[in-house]
């Protein structure tokens, strides 16, 4: 029997949030048994990714496939692909980081910190399963079930207006899971009744009715939208990213969200091939919708935290663009760009926290001329946000340059466009530095720089900007098999090179 590599990955962080809760009331150990966990599950990541087998033409590799509701043909049924095995391993990476950085955001006092820590890990673990579920049903249930701890990190642990952005939250996803249940139990209306007749694999291909089809389309995409978030359903997340505490912003903005455009590539594109080639048009249009409005607000923003939040509105625009142009380079491009996003998000909001600590103030205009109080840490913010303008040499860069490229093989002119969102991209990133870090010293008493905890936080993000900014074909190998599976279940060809008939004519002389 095959090691079970992913329930493994399922177990071992809700373990730890059961150790960590359970903890005495007067323990220290809450911090470093959390972290003790996450590094642990990391390493099964690891050593999980050592079993994928790149290239491969099997739809889903390490599989699980248990019978859970037979009368219904659910499955416990857990599986992964080379876009998966990215998600979770981004996920597992930021983790453990997150929880160095929020070591000292939560007091310990009346198990507070117990139910912090306990939180987290227990996000971890729904990570885990909504990247790895092969089974409609189970995808839903972890889902649904991945907003109980945000709600509560949000709630429990945000700012001033932390149950007013938790609840907001709350309603958009509580919806967008409503519309989605409706268009499960059209799929299994519409599917092969019987044993596993939930998995992807069986429902790809389906023979539905034009309308049905579109219908059931309307309802995964909805509900993916709102995860995503595109325009105009993204209004929930500056309010939940600047209540919220970096970290859980961090896991949020940086993996949570990229269920949205994941389920877009799983269930939507390769379930209702049909529906999608009918929507993509109006996709597109929203997708740029969603770049420019995110990127113009960005700019207009004075909060750090809802700026950066906007400009993840604009990023996963770009995003969906990638996606629905249904060219390889394009795919892989948006793809890698789901992962580049979250070391990106995971920077900017990281650092950012460190200079509110500091400051006691999100608003720009309360800092200025802090990169002489605070070098490293204005430094690593500036680091972070070329990373987010997609300075070549940095991760960003080369999935931005394949989307583009995706676009203009398909769509020229959204390729144009698309390389007009990336000179916003370099103006509110730069009016953003300018604001906080440039100028005269500031009138503060002694500030202290990034401490050792902090450059640990700051070290392997940095890292990864420049090993995916100068090596990112490791990456792209393992995902582009998966792109081109789902091309071929969308039904989509690539697009011919034009061809210069002048010079075609005067070679064939």
């Amino acid at each position: 029997m095959n090691f079970p590599w992913l329930t493994t990955l399922l177990v071992l962080p809700l373990l730890g949030a059961l150790v960590v809760a359970l903890l005495p009331r007067a323990s220290t150990a809450v911090r470093p048994v959390a972290l003790g966990f996450s590094l642990l599950t990391l390493a099964v990541g690891v050593a999980m990714t050592t079993q994928f087998r790149t290239g491969s033409d099997e739809p889903f590799q390490l599989t699980e496939t248990y019978s859970w509701i037979p009368q219904f043909g659910v499955s416990y049924a857990l599986g992964i692909d080379g876009i998966s095995l990215t998600m979770i391993l981004l996920g597992l990476v930021l983790v453990p980081i997150c929880i160095v950085a929020a070591w000292d955001d939560v007091p310990a006092v009346d198990r507070r910190q117990h139910t912090y820590f306990a939180l987290m890990l227990a996000l971890a673990s729904m990570m885990v399963g909504v990247f790895a579920a092969v089974d409609v049903f189970l995808f839903y249930v972890f889902f649904e079930a991945m907003l109980i701890p945000v709600f509560f990190l949000i709630g429990v642990f945000g700012g001033a207006r932390r149950w007013q952005a938790a609840t907001t939250f709350l309603l958009y996803s509580l919806v967008g899971g409503l519309v989605m249940l409706v268009a499960v139990i059209g799929v299994y209306l519409a599917g092969p009744r019987g044993p596993e007749g939930f998995l992807v694999t069986n429902l790809t291909g389906l023979d539905l009715s034009v309308a049905a089809g579109r219908w059931l389309f309307v309802g995964f995409f909805i509900a993916f939208a709102i995860k995503a978030p595109m325009w105009p359903v993204h209004t929930w997340l500056p309010l939940a990213a600047e209540q919220a505490r970096p970290a859980t912003s961090v896991l949020l903005v940086g993996v949570l969200d990229k269920v949205g455009t994941y389920g877009m590539i799983r269930f939507v594109v390769t379930m209702f091939p049909e529906a999608t080639q009918w929507a993509t048009p109006v996709i597109l249009a929203l997708a740029l919708v969603s770049m420019f409005v995110g990127a113009f607000l960005a700019i207009g923003s004075n909060d750090i935290l809802r700026l950066i939040a906007y400009t993840s509105v604009s990023h996963f625009g770009f995003i969906v663009l990638g996606i629905f142009a249904f060219t390889t380079v394009g795919g892989a491009g948006a793809t890698l760009y789901m992962v580049n996003h979250g070391f990106t998000t995971a920077g900017l909001f990281l650092v950012a926290g460190m200079l509110i600590v500091r400051r006691g103030s999100r608003d720009l205009r309360d800092f200025g001329g802090w990169q002489r109080v605070t070098p490293l840490i204005a430094g690593s913010l500036l680091v972070a946000g070329l990373s987010g303008l997609a300075l070549p040499g940095l991760n960003s860069f080369v999935s931005e340059f394949m989307v583009i490229i995706g676009l203009f093989q398909r769509h020229p002119w959204l390729g144009f466009l698309a390389a007009l969102g990336v000179i916003l991209a370099a103006v509110y990133i730069l009016v953003m530095y300018q604001k906080l870090a440039t100028g005269p010293r500031p009138q503060l008493a002694d500030v202290p720089d990034m401490t050792g905890r902090e450059k640990f936080v700051v070290a392997p993000i940095i890292a990864a900007f420049l090993i995916l900014g100068f090596f990112p074909q490791p990456v792209l190998d393992v995902l582009e098999p998966a792109v081109e599976q789902t091309l071929q279940h969308a039904g989509a060809s690539e697009p011919e090179p034009a061809v210069d008939t002048a010079n075609a004519e005067g070679s064939g002389r």
